[in-house]
């Protein structure tokens, strides 16, 4: 069975904070071909699209599409804050390998 993924509670907490669901606007975290090691993740605030996986909690929204949801198996997307920046991650269980920016991984 395949688990979908999961979002924490600062994930969600930020979405809160740059007001996303106010806007009608979700989070989208997609799959795509390209980057520096076979795939790339897409991340950014999208509108929910009727075919999409919808990860809800306290009126923000996180979005899958059904394409990329079979490289989501069990991954786990947060927001963290470091001395590079603030941005949302997805650590992914399916990645046999990514590189240095974490926005590109292999399977």
């Amino acid at each position: 069975m395949n688990l979908p993924p999961k979002v924490t509670d600062r994930a969600f907490e930020r979405l809160s904070e740059i007001g996303a669901g106010d806007q009608g606007r979700a989070l989208r975290i997609a799959v795509e071909g390209g980057g520096c090691s076979g795939f790339q993740y897409e991340i950014k605030l999208d509108d929910p699209a009727e075919d999409d996986l919808v990860l809800e909690r306290a009126g923000q929204k996180v979005v899958v599409d059904a394409v990329s949801l079979s490289f989501l198996t069990g991954a786990v997307i947060d927001f963290t804050e470091e001395l590079i920046g603030a941005r949302f991650t997805i650590n992914n269980p399916n990645a046999s390998s990514s590189c240095g920016c974490g926005t590109s991984f292999s399977m």
